[in-house]
């Protein structure tokens, strides 16, 4: 356990005098809210979570690559940083800026660092108990994907991409349903890097990352620029990002001992963000017996992706799909922020509210469940908003898309589920009238944000979409909601 109390008060004692930025950095974690819940439970810094940090070498000899994947460990911030490569060739090893941005934001830990720029400041990452296992991306797809095996990691980040699906996407995509891993991706860099949305994030089981837009501030982030942060949707008509996050970090230098850079807006250092809060639930789930199955192989992946979605916080202009609102049944996102930013704080609340296994369920929680292969199949959540005034629902279902075992991972037509998800009010004497509902042809998460009355009964019903052609297959999913 760290006192984040006694950080901040040697860093004022020690730089009262010089232009200091306020408290810990980078201060886009605590607009993600990562600091308020290390207020709420200050042992959540990622002990006992392994992170899987999938890295490109930054040259090549012909295929191979130098070995220039690797963080810089050698920086201040990383001296008591577990952290494991794939590969025993120190002597042979560069190191990659990149690489040492990412594992920085992740888990950099410095109470007394200085800047010439910013004065002093305690440096702390998401989650700086977490070990870090950094794996070259040729060497993890050659090892890992095509062989169908778990790197024996609890999640994976990747901040790289490429602009079509290919074997290993789907690979990627496979690794995530097979073992209920978290796989988190940025989504890309925009028109001014003529970025699409950038594969393994584009994949249906993955959950894609974009940027929260700073105007050059390290304080202060709302929508997404579309020349800085790639929008949906994918050439197939998906929803992507799903969410959105901080990226304009400080980070610490490759080449130098104590030295930090503001990142700037690049999907690569949002996808981190989200990446050490996924941690910090993970962590959380383990502690309490009750959480544990959002944690597990089991669907983990799908469970966490929704907690994440349904509490993130939409900013101005969040609107489903295009710019008409004839097709927000359709398309479950927003094209440019997702289901919103990331707030890790709202996020605990929902995983802390437990799981509910169906019939009666609070205004806040989540579970995992079977739709059976008929379409008269259905699952029925019923809550009452018991506020005195109007409040927000939101909603997130999501599942995976499954895929062959083997190269090259070809989608398992007879095994691809469609389903929807409708919010119906009870009203007086009985009757029942249909809210909201979500039902995309191909998408593989539904979501609903709504407004509800105060003291008023409503359900929740996920069943098979009435519009699928799809083949009807038993199809676990995960579902997460919060009223607020």
């Amino acid at each position: 356990m760290r006192s984040r109390f006694l950080d901040i008060l040697a860093v004022f004692l020690l730089f009262c005098t010089s232009p200091v930025l306020a408290g810990i950095e980078p201060a886009a974690l605590d607009v993600a809210g990562v600091y308020k819940v290390g207020d709420i439970d200050p042992n959540l810094t990622g002990k006992g979570v392994n992170i899987g940090l999938v890295c490109r070498s930054d040259t090549y000899n012909g295929l191979d690559p130098r070995n220039d994947y690797r963080p810089d460990i050698s920086h201040d911030c990383f001296k008591d940083m577990e952290i494991k490569f794939y590969d025993d060739k120190p002597e042979q090893a560069g190191v990659s800026p990149h690489s040492t941005a990412i594992a920085s934001i992740l888990a950099g830990l410095d109470a007394n660092a200085v800047s010439s720029e910013f004065g002093g400041f305690s440096y702390e990452g998401v989650c700086p108990d977490a070990q870090i296992d950094v794996y070259e991306f040729r060497h993890f797809i050659a090892e890992y994907v095509f062989e169908g095996f778990w790197p024996q990691v609890d999640l994976l980040t990747m901040s790289l991409g490429w602009v079509v699906e290919d074997w290993w996407t789907r690979g990627i995509d496979n690794m995530a349903e097979n073992f209920g891993v978290l796989v988190i991706a940025a989504i890309g860099n925009g028109k001014s890097a003529h970025d699409l949305p950038l594969y393994p994030a584009a994949g249906a089981n993955v959950l894609a990352v974009g940027v929260a837009d700073s105007a050059g501030t390290l304080t202060n982030f709302s929508v997404p620029d579309p020349n800085r942060s790639t929008q949906g949707p994918t050439l197939d008509g998906r929803c992507k990002p799903d969410i959105i996050a901080p990226g304009n970090c400080l980070i610490a230098l490759a080449g130098t001992k104590d030295g930090f850079a503001a990142s700037g807006d690049y999907s690569s250092f949002a996808a981190p963000v989200v990446t050490g809060v996924a941690s910090m639930l993970i962590q959380k789930a383990r502690s309490n017996p009750d959480l544990r199955l959002a944690a597990s192989p089991f669907m983990g992946n799908c469970i966490l992706k929704s907690i994440l979605m349904t509490s993130a916080k939409k900013l101005p202009g969040w609107h489903k799909g295009f710019d008409s609102s004839d097709d927000d049944h359709e398309y479950p996102l927003d094209f440019k922020q997702g289901a919103g930013m990331v707030d890790a704080k709202a996020a605990y609340n929902v995983l802390t509210a437990g799981v509910q296994m169906g019939g009666d369920i609070k205004t806040s929680g989540w579970t995992v469940d079977i739709i059976e292969p008929n379409y008269s199949s259905e699952k029925v959540y019923n809550f009452k908003n018991e506020k005195t005034e109007e409040a927000h629902l939101s909603v997130v279902l999501t599942w995976n898309k499954v895929y062959q075992n083997r190269y090259p991972f070809e989608p398992l037509s007879q095994r691809q589920a469609d389903l929807q998800i409708e919010l119906w009010k009870t009203e007086a004497g009985g009757n029942q009238e249909l809210v909201d509902y979500s039902d995309s042809p191909v998408d593989n998460i539904e979501h609903l944000y709504t407004n509800i009355e105060p003291n008023t009964e409503y359900k929740l019903v996920v069943s098979h979409s009435d519009n699928s052609e799809l083949p009807q297959v038993s199809i676990p999913y995960a579902i997460s909601w919060q009223v607020k």
